[in-house]
């Protein structure tokens, strides 16, 4: 056996690469940097399309596609790029940095002055930082090559890229989004990709050709990103006020959702992601309506459940009958009764009823609360945002129903706020006929809201509901003899044929879409 340029039958031993050295280490550590970036950039224009265009599956999955398609390219792309790896390498993340660290804030913006160039702007820009971030990868694993084996480059490279993957993919919902916000922490890891930029203007001097110029470049693009960050908060507030019509006294991130506090001519004005939930003005018609029916129907309830409604509203109308002993709020988000609770101006609005000795709050999902208990309540109160997307559309599901029916006392009461009758009809009775489908007696009414128009609203029992004799003294909006109209629909609000909301198919929140995006446009 013989080896080209041997003599025959020796075997010449293949020549070992001598090794990383600390350079290299140095860029497989930024490796981890670059990844936790680039998937944070993904994560960033996922929420923002999500708060945005609602429908939060058919965003993110958008999103991440047409991301990892660009990554593809960009990878697709390197190939062309042959000599100079390191000046090439330095000058991608400098636009990382500068494209992806501003893409929260452009969007923002975006959303506010040219709304129609959002989505424009939103996959524009995913395409770019894609492509960019599928350039990095492949240049790193090339400069490295020349002292590492491939079998340790390629295990080491990507190691530290999914590691940095799993790091951002759990700091940004329990800790960057709720700390920083969207703006500040896209502009903050802009500020780390171009750190690394710097990290390998110094690791490659040596070899950089026209090293002032690229100094002065990641000089300039770490300036740009440092007044990004120390004015994160005006940049956000810029387009807030522009989005909201009214003055913001406050506005807040939560893992969940975005909270925005108006005040102007109609008192304060509670937005979720951009969705209004109540205005001072009128938010009594909604809450009495929402409450006292089955809570006067019953006639002496003692145990109540209330399933959302972290502003406390529905909580002060149910305080208002001395025989209730307990009140149990089931909310999602924390920051909401944090929130609703501390604040002076906000507790004023639900008469401090967050503070009541009856109430117990337990922050969790209420889909989950109801498989897990078994503790039954006289009258449960359902008050969660309207289905935009699927994570809420669940709880207007016939699963969700049964399980409320196992948690109602054999003479108990449930109520759903079920939008608006009249722009989107067949949303309404979808819920309707999806609480029927569990076995569940339904009786749908509606109100009139100034600030929403006519809004909807669906007991649920396993006995037939009857208009109570009496209601208690001192409300604003309803009393024994406007009760009944409430249940009177007319033709354009009147029944229509729906389908059962399942899990398995979730029509209620494709339905209520198609409605309310016929209004919108």
């Amino acid at each position: 056996m013989s080896t080209p340029g041997g003599a025959p039958g020796i075997t010449t031993p293949a020549v070992p690469l001598p090794g990383p050295r600390p350079i290299d280490i140095a860029l497989l550590a930024s490796v981890f940097v670059v990844a936790a970036c680039g998937l944070l950039y993904e994560l960033a224009a996922g929420a923002l399309a999500s708060y945005v265009l609602g429908d939060s599956v058919l965003q993110f999955s958008t999103v991440i596609g047409t991301y990892l398609f660009a990554m593809g390219v960009g990878s697709w792309l390197s190939r062309y790029f042959e000599r100079q790896l390191p000046a090439h390498f330095l000058r991608i993340e400098l636009l990382v940095a500068l494209i992806g660290g501003a893409l929260p804030a452009v969007l923002f913006l975006a959303n506010a002055y040219v709304p129609s160039a959002f989505r424009v702007l939103l996959y524009g820009m995913v395409l770019l930082v894609g492509t960019l971030v599928g350039l990095e990868i492949p240049l790193v694993m090339r400069i490295l090559k020349r002292n590492v084996q491939l079998k340790d480059l390629v295990s080491q490279v990507l190691t530290f890229d999914y590691l940095g993957a799993l790091a951002v993919s759990m700091a940004f919902p329990l800790l960057l989004v709720p700390q920083l916000g969207l703006v500040r922490t896209g502009l903050l890891f802009g500020f780390m990709n171009a750190a690394v930029a710097v990290w390998a203007l110094w690791l490659f001097r040596h070899e950089l050709r026209r090293f002032g110029a690229h100094a002065l470049a990641c000089a300039l693009v770490l300036a740009a990103l440092l007044a990004g960050l120390l004015g994160a908060e005006h940049i956000t507030r810029f387009a807030e006020d522009k989005f909201y019509q009214d003055r913001i006294v406050l506005s807040s991130a939560s893992p969940y959702q975005r909270i925005v506090v108006t005040h102007g001519r109609a008192g304060h004005r509670l937005y979720l992601n951009g969705n209004l939930q109540f205005a001072e003005r009128d938010e009594y018609r909604y809450h009495e309506a929402l409450v006292h029916p089955v809570m006067a129907a019953h006639g002496h309830p003692k145990r109540v459940a209330v399933l959302g409604g972290g502003d406390g509203m529905a909580v002060r109308e149910v305080l208002k009958y001395p025989s209730v002993e307990s009140v149990t709020l089931v909310e999602l988000d924390p920051a909401m009764t944090q929130l609703f609770g501390s604040h002076p101006t906000l507790r004023q609005l639900n008469g401090d009823a967050l503070a009541s000795r009856k109430l117990t709050i337990v922050n969790t999902d209420a889909f989950q609360w109801l498989q897990q208990g078994d503790d039954t309540y006289d009258v449960i109160v359902v008050d969660f945002p309207d289905p935009t997307n699927f994570a809420i559309g669940k709880l207007y599901t016939n699963s969700f129903y049964a399980l409320l029916d196992q948690r109602l006392a054999a003479s108990g009461y449930a109520v759903v706020q079920t939008t608006s009758p009249l722009v989107a009809r067949r949303s309404f009775w979808t819920v309707v006929t999806t609480i029927e489908s569990v076995g569940l007696q339904a009786r749908p009414y509606h109100a009139h809201v100034p600030s929403f128009g006519e809004w909807g609203f669906v007991i649920a029992s396993r006995r037939p509901w009857r208009v109570p004799a009496e209601l208690p003294a001192g409300l604003r909006f309803l009393d024994a003899a406007a009760l009944p109209l409430l249940f009177d629909f007319p033709r354009d609000m009147a029944r229509v044929p729906a389908e059962v909301n399942r899990l398995s198919n979730q029509v209620l929140v494709h339905t209520y879409e198609q409605e309310w995006g016929q209004v919108a446009h």
